[in-house]
């Protein structure tokens, strides 16, 4: 959840503070800002351009992986005595 998003949450919840309670809607919506940033932040979430970052990293090492598997087995392979 992004900044705006959270933004957008603490109004909601702020928004149902009656209305006549305005200062105490204002000092809500901070608070349930801060207690949601924070909240999120324990989480140890990572932004989606992080997680596609990774996740490119990760098929790479999986295609080098494999293609160095296939070159160890080949020379595996060629290097067996052919009595055995």
């Amino acid at each position: 959840m992004d900044v705006q998003g959270i933004d957008q949450l603490a109004e909601r919840l702020a928004s149902l503070v009656p209305p006549g309670l305005a200062q105490a809607r204002q000092d809500l919506h901070a608070n349930f800002k801060d207690i949601l940033a924070q909240g999120l932040r324990r989480l140890d979430l990572v932004t989606r351009e992080e997680f596609d970052v990774q996740s490119q990293v990760l098929a790479r090492t999986r295609e080098r992986l494999e293609s160095l598997e296939k070159r160890v087995a080949s020379l595996e392979a060629g290097a067996t005595p052919s009595g055995q």
